[in-house]
């Protein structure tokens, strides 16, 4: 029986690989948003529903490992021991997974993760995709503080601040991995990076950067409420019914004048 039970995990563990593969290899010579379920399950000769099985969407063909992680900040605030904090915590993780080279904290040089953050940065969607895995990382993060009894708004606060900083310092290691910087050179860098972010949520950013020159002359084309002054089209308008008058003062065929105007109709 066990036996069994694990020739049939291969077999899955075989098919999430192929499947995987396929896709990305058809999202880099396609683009993500130009290929289709069905286009990736006739390569991998799979039906469109065996796909699904796998990976319930698109996106998940490429970063669905992050959803698996959108409760790791959470669970370890909670499971912190006595007297330590949420920064404490957060920041001790952080340093020990640089330390692992993990792929969680930008520091992985795995092929299949290179190729997954080159999509990211060049496909719209699926950054926007990773962003919402991100929002909720710091929505189960301020739910837990809750639970303990903080405030909710403080709870926000708090875990928004610090799943933002960890995410700029992940995004700053994998611009410096695409950009081919070898692993070890980057991690020197990323933990220095690590202790000096964390180090201004420790401390309050206090004094820094507290202006020492005088400020240039406002900006005399917005108003006091931040609007730009005598801006009455939104951005584009002027051009689009410049274009129309344009077009509606050139000879017409009855169509089009047909469209325009009212009387004709």
């Amino acid at each position: 029986m066990e036996h069994k039970a694990g020739l049939r995990e291969r077999k899955k563990n075989a098919t999430w690989e192929l499947l995987r593969k396929t896709a990305l290899e058809l999202f880099e010579e396609s683009g993500f948003e130009d290929v289709s379920v069905a286009e990736i399950a006739a390569a991998a000769e799979v039906s469109k529903a065996t796909v699904f099985n796998y990976f319930p969407t698109k996106e998940d063909l490429v970063i669905g490992g992050m959803k698996h992680h959108t409760g790791d900040a959470a669970r370890i605030v909670r499971e912190r021991p006595v007297g330590s904090t949420p920064h404490e915590a957060l920041c001790g993780h952080y340093l020990h997974l640089l330390e692992r080279r993990a792929p969680q904290v930008g520091l992985s040089d795995n092929p299949v993760f290179l190729r997954v953050q080159r999509l990211l940065v060049a496909t719209p969607s699926l950054f926007i995709k990773a962003m919402d895995y991100r929002r909720q990382s710091a929505g189960l993060l301020a739910e837990a503080l809750i639970e303990e009894g903080n405030a909710p708004l403080t709870s926000r606060l708090v875990a928004s601040q610090l799943l933002h900083t960890q995410h700029i310092l992940v995004e700053v290691n994998v611009r410096r991995l695409l950009a081919g910087d070898p692993v070890e050179e980057i991690h020197e860098a990323a933990v220095s990076a690590a202790e000096h972010a964390f180090g201004l949520l420790e401390h309050g950013i206090g004094d820094l950067m507290r202006r020492e020159t005088e400020p240039p002359p406002p900006d005399a084309s917005y108003g006091p409420d931040g609007c730009r002054v005598e801006y009455h089209l939104h951005p584009g308008e002027a051009e689009v019914e410049a274009a129309a008058e344009k077009v509606l003062a050139e000879p017409v065929d009855d169509m089009l004048q047909t469209l325009v105007d009212p009387e004709r109709r």
